[in-house]
């Protein structure tokens, strides 16, 4: 192991305390989309600590973080994520992607000069649904960067996540309020125009590609069973492949929706929830850097089934612009998985611990690696 390398994970093994406490402060204290005040104030602190110039704040958004140090010609992103999941919390185990971007910034921030890095970790809120990495794209947050990444808990490890292109919206439809019982007649009845539409949405998925994915709730649907409902509301959520087979299937399901309306009388209004996400693509070069440090540090990849499909995320966008990687850190807690109340409880055990911990010196070593591949000659 190199001697830089060696040094990084020195720095990871002196911040270790720190690091799990706060992974678990962030598991302790769940905020939603862009409401992450504490997480994004406690990773800024951290970093700011650690010698890095900080801006919280950043690209607008008050739970949004740069923090940059050194001034090589390499510049390294790290994202970190904090927000959580309604009810169930840190589901998704955000609080491990902090503590190891906070991690890994830390292991580089000593050595950044003398490996010719600029090393920027970026607090990045509302992975969830709100997009703010694709928000902060827009602002320039990801300029001149050469190598982009961060890690993911999951129940078991991947090399790379198949990552779909996803887009999400609010349905809404306006009936006419009616005595259900006395004059029924007089009511145009918009929990009805949410049925049709499932049951149309329902049909529809039989025509559908393997991995593409239709789903999404009912969040009001009248308040008292002897009123005909005069509104409906739902949010739902269309994934496919890629951005170009995301559109064709995103026009297929509204007009699952205009059917509601049409069948019912009802008014509809479809309402985007955030940017759309892109496909996921890791760099091949940079993932195999990654998958070289991963091993040396005793990761395991194991052999996925097939079929399997990936989730989404606003990391997706990043990696059309920049060379990407967005692996994921095993937990080994399978069955549970990535948005259920065991993964919550998961992503504050030994193995989540480690998972930080591996996956900041994981990020360094790689960010290490690319450094040093910018100096060679060419």
């Amino acid at each position: 192991m190199t001697t830089a390398k060696e040094a990084a994970a020195r720095h990871v093994r002196a911040a270790a305390d720190d690091l799990i406490a706060l992974s678990h402060r962030i598991h302790a204290h769940p905020e939603l989309a862009f409401e992450e005040y504490l997480a994004s104030r406690w990773v800024a602190d951290a970093l700011g600590d650690a010698g890095f110039e900080v801006e919280h704040g950043y690209c607008g958004l008050p739970t949004a973080v740069q923090a940059t140090v050194g001034s090589g010609p390499t510049h390294i992103a790290i994202c970190a994520e904090y927000d959580a999941l309604p009810d169930i919390g840190h589901a998704c185990g955000h609080n491990v992607i902090a503590a190891a971007a906070v991690g890994a910034g830390i292991a580089l921030a000593p050595l950044a000069d003398e490996l010719g890095l600029t090393v920027r970790v970026l607090g990045t809120p509302a992975e969830e649904g709100g997009g703010g990495k694709v928000l902060m794209l827009e602002q320039g947050a990801f300029d001149g960067v050469h190598a982009a990444m961060m890690v993911h808990p999951a129940a078991v490890e991947m090399a790379a996540m198949p990552g779909l292109a996803v887009t999400q919206f609010d349905v809404a439809y306006e009936g006419k309020a009616a005595h259900a019982g006395a004059y029924p007649e007089l009511g145009v009845n918009a929990a009805d125009a949410m049925t049709v539409a499932q049951v149309a949405v329902g049909l529809l998925r039989q025509h559908t590609g393997a991995s593409d994915r239709v789903h999404g709730i009912v969040t009001h649907a009248g308040s008292a069973a002897n009123i005909v409902p005069d509104a409906s509301r739902g949010r739902w959520i269309v994934r496919s492949d890629d951005l170009d087979a995301l559109r064709p299937l995103s026009e297929r399901v509204r007009r699952c929706f205009e059917a509601g309306a049409l069948a019912t009388g009802c008014e509809l209004s479809t309402t985007p929830v955030g940017p759309d996400y892109a496909d996921l693509r890791p760099d091949r070069d940079l993932l195999d850097l990654w998958v070289a440090n991963a091993t040396a540090l005793g990761r395991c990849f194991p052999e996925l089934p097939a079929g399997v499909t990936g989730a989404a995320t606003d990391m997706g966008n990043v990696s059309h612009v920049v060379p990407t990687i967005h692996p994921m850190l095993g937990l080994d807690c399978a069955p549970a998985v990535n948005h259920q109340p065991e993964f919550t409880a998961a992503s504050r055990t030994q193995a989540a611990d480690r998972a930080a911990l591996d996956g900041a010196t994981g990020m360094a070593w790689t960010a290490i690696d690319v450094a040093r591949a910018a100096q060679r000659p060419r």
